[in-house]
């Protein structure tokens, strides 16, 4: 498997396809900017459903899952991989990258960096989940982009579950939200959407916390993967792309789910 990418033509290369997964519905976000910006490249996304969401559970259990899922994308003829998800990214991402050497592989950030920089003198709230938090990498990133900008984090556990269930009108959705964000109705100049399923409920979000300004990793991480492609001559020209949804959750209904987010606007 080491070898499977270096033993063919960068033309070959090029015409594989890109794998995107995350635990569920969530990295449909970060799947519509890629899609905008390389609407001549073929994506595969899968939706690991049945273990969804992985923000609840251990480092090792998000290892495995990842682990499981690369090996499955390289067999299927994976050109580049996108974690796009942020406790997936954290937890596995390294492994990944040590595992696979010969394989791209793009993560997903919390967009700290873009708010610490637009709003340098402020506070500035980062909603995720609670692995997401409480994993050294987000500690670091915090720490380091802080400067005068104070990072409020929010733990936000059952909020990506219950948008899996594909109503973010729900009213489960605005009962959490409104337990989570109430205390902080005012007290916030700006909102990191530190988890990709969140990008689907920012007017539910903006329910609670007013028309707060909001940042996401979906552009960030699409610009990401369009410059990996280019320097490995990997990206693939036109507008003739193509994007096919699996899920481990293999039903007719799951994958009606994934096709109404990404037709969702974000």
């Amino acid at each position: 498997m080491k070898n499977l990418l270096s033993e063919i033509s960068n033309s070959e290369k090029r015409e594989k396809y890109i794998g995107v997964f995350d635990s569920g519905v969530g990295g449909v976000s970060i799947l519509k900017r890629m899609t905008e910006l390389l609407p001549g490249e073929k994506f595969v996304y899968y939706g690991d459903s049945a273990h969804a969401p992985y923000g609840e559970k251990t480092v090792e259990e998000v290892r495995q899952l990842s682990l499981f899922i690369a090996e499955k994308m390289l067999q299927g003829g994976v050109k580049a991989l996108v974690i796009a998800c942020n406790t997936a990214t954290s937890a596995a991402g390294s492994l990944l990258r040590e595992r696979y050497p010969q394989l791209p592989i793009i993560g997903v950030e919390p967009a700290i960096k873009p708010a610490a920089e637009q709003y340098p003198d402020s506070r500035v709230l980062v909603m995720a989940t609670p692995v997401t938090l409480h994993l050294e990498k987000f500690r670091s990133l915090s720490e380091r982009l802080a400067g005068k900008t104070e990072f409020l984090p929010v733990e936000c556990p059952g909020l990506a579950a219950a948008i899996e269930k594909g109503d973010p009108d729900s009213p489960e959705i605005h009962s959490l939200l409104h337990q989570f964000l109430a205390p902080y109705i005012g007290r916030a100049d700006a909102l990191v959407l530190g988890c990709t399923h969140y990008p689907f409920i920012r007017k539910q979000i903006r329910d609670v916390l007013g028309n707060i300004p909001m940042f996401d990793s979906a552009d960030g991480t699409a610009r990401e993967l369009r410059r990996v492609l280019a320097a490995g001559g990997l990206l693939r020209d036109g507008k003739d792309g193509t994007v096919v949804f699996d899920s481990s959750r293999k039903t007719a209904g799951e994958l009606a789910v994934y096709r109404r987010f990404y037709r969702m606007e974000a």
